[in-house]
Formats: C-alpha cells, structure tokens, sequence
C-alpha cells in the first residue's frame, strides 16, 4: 500500500462507525497499551503505572485488540472476554480499557494511531511497548512511521534488556532516544523520539500463563 492512498483507506474503515473513546482533552498526555490481553496481568498493570509516574502520563489506555496480525488467533477468547477481564484487573482510574480497533475497523497499530491522533487534536499521546516488543518493533507494518505519529516509551522487561536495546529499531532510531532522567519531556518530544525505561520488572507474560493453564476460556476455533 503506497503512501497516497492511506487517507481515503483509513476513512472507509471508519466511516459511520465513530467509537467512543475514554475522557480526553486538548494538552492531555495519554499513553497508549496495545495488545490481545490474553490473558491480561500484572505485568500490564505495572508496565502502565511506571509509565504513568515516570512520563508524567495523565491517563494509560488499554488498546484490546481483536486479533495481532502477526500472531496466530485461533482460539483467542472473544474480545468482550477479554476486555471484561482486563477491566476487572485494572483497578485504577487512571487506566482505561478499550476495544476501539474493532469499533474503527483497524487492525494495525499504524491505522489505530492515524485515527486518535486525526479524533483528538492537541492530546499527547504516546506508544507504550515492553522490551520485548521493542525487539521485534522492525516487523510491525509501517512501525518507521509510527514513530513519526507518536512518542514511544520501551519499559524494561526481564531478560529482554540487551536484545531489544540492539535491536534494529533501537540502533536505526538512537539519535532519538531520549535520556531516561528526560522521560518527563517525551510527549512533547520532537518526533521520532523514544526513551528506554529502567524499573520494577514483571516476569509474567501471557504466554506463559496460558501454558500454566491459566489463560481465559478459548474461543471457536478458526476455520
């Protein structure tokens, strides 16, 4: 897909279907979690509050996904289930989950981004990732022009630290990264601009809690 017909795509996804967002307004630094929460835990909740205290964040809003294009989602348990679940975990009123990418039509976080930042002007709003993420970033589609959207925040995870800090987002985008004692300043940030965040570290993962047996009820499975 070229860069001359993502405008007109982008609104045919999301005509007639606006979604109803969380509180926001102009000047408002609002961070943004994407992913399938399958199941959500403790290691969202702490990625978002360290990212609400060290950046300065107002609000985290938790992005449920319908399905990561990148990832196989035969099974997954029905978006109301896994909202519903990350809610329940997310006893803080600063943190507010979503699942707007089905109400929009989006898939991709490029598109997802494009529609909050054209629907809210003036709010300052930035990607949150794990390290893990970081990682694998270069795969995401249009993941260069994500950062030229938004801010991005990189919050540490274990056993993750050297990978995703030599990873060819992270050396591709060095001269953007910002000093961590400098987090505060990351919404307003010049883009691209991005910033690896040292704290509290979650070992938990979806991943291995669905292998422990402890993930929510599946889904049908695909066809």
């Amino acid at each position: 897909m070229d860069e001359a017909t993502e405008g007109p795509i982008v609104q045919r996804r999301s005509a007639g279907r606006t979604a109803v967002l969380p509180r926001n307004a102009p000047g408002m630094r609002i961070g943004l979690l994407g992913g399938s929460f399958n199941p959500p835990h403790g290691g969202h909740l702490m990625l978002s509050r360290t990212a609400l205290r060290r950046i300065g964040l107002d609000a985290v809003w938790w992005l449920v996904t319908p399905g990561n294009p990148l990832k196989n989602n035969a099974g997954l348990p029905p978006l109301a289930v896994r909202i519903a679940a990350a809610r329940a975990l997310a006893h803080d009123p600063r943190i507010a989950v979503t699942g707007l990418e089905a109400d929009i039509g989006t898939r991709y976080t490029y598109d997802t981004i494009r529609y909050l930042t054209g629907r809210c002007p003036g709010v300052r709003f930035v990607w949150l990732m794990g390290a893990d993420n970081l990682a694998g970033f270069h795969r995401w589609q249009r993941w260069d022009r994500i950062a030229r959207l938004v801010p991005i925040a990189v919050i540490d995870r274990p056993g993750t630290t050297l990978k995703a800090t030599r990873s060819r987002t992270a050396v591709r985008l060095a001269g953007r990264r910002l000093d961590e004692k400098d987090a505060h300043l990351l919404p307003g940030s010049a883009l691209p601009a991005w910033v690896f965040i040292h704290g509290p570290r979650s070992p938990l993962s979806s991943t291995a809690l669905r292998a422990q047996g402890r993930g929510l009820p599946a889904g049908r499975p695909a066809r």
